[in-house]
């Protein structure tokens, strides 16, 4: 008997949203998403910062589970704004621990890794969604004495 799971990749993925409806394809794809959106944009978070290893200066290195759900929350604002967390939630994504699972069900259908430190609970319980997709505002300065 073959391996469903490592026909193709979208088979897997097709069988994965049968097995587990908790989340729907929008869900595997925005998390896919934010880590491109990390490697792209967050350079605080992905740059390679092993001092005296000239092979990984610049490099994209392996994100911790906190370090994806910063990106995530970053990509949410980016792309959704104050709807942040109502997008998420109709996807079924109400908790960063929904990130972890999402990250561990793509890394058993072969599609994300992980290395040997990475754990699922490192997606516990790092933010709450109350407030954390808010965008951060700050109104222009105004030109003193404005006259009317």
């Amino acid at each position: 008997m073959s391996n469903e799971l490592t026909n193709s990749p979208l088979q897997a993925m097709r069988k994965l949203l049968k097995e587990d409806s908790r989340y729907k394809y929008e869900a595997y794809q925005f998390i896919r998403e934010a880590l491109q959106f990390a490697h792209e944009h967050l350079p605080e978070l992905t740059q390679a910062t092993v001092s005296g290893d000239s092979l990984s200066k610049g490099r994209p290195k392996h994100i911790t589970g906190q370090q994806l759900c910063e990106a995530c929350r970053r990509y949410a604002i980016d792309q959704y704004g104050y709807l942040g967390s109502m997008v998420l939630g109709s996807w079924g994504i109400k908790s960063t621990s929904d990130f972890g699972e999402i990250v561990y069900n793509l890394i058993r259908i072969e599609q994300m890794r992980k290395s040997e430190s990475d754990r699922r609970e490192d997606f516990d319980d790092v933010y709450t969604f109350d407030g954390a997709f808010e965008p951060e505002f700050a109104l222009p300065k105004v030109v003193d004495d404005l006259e009317c």
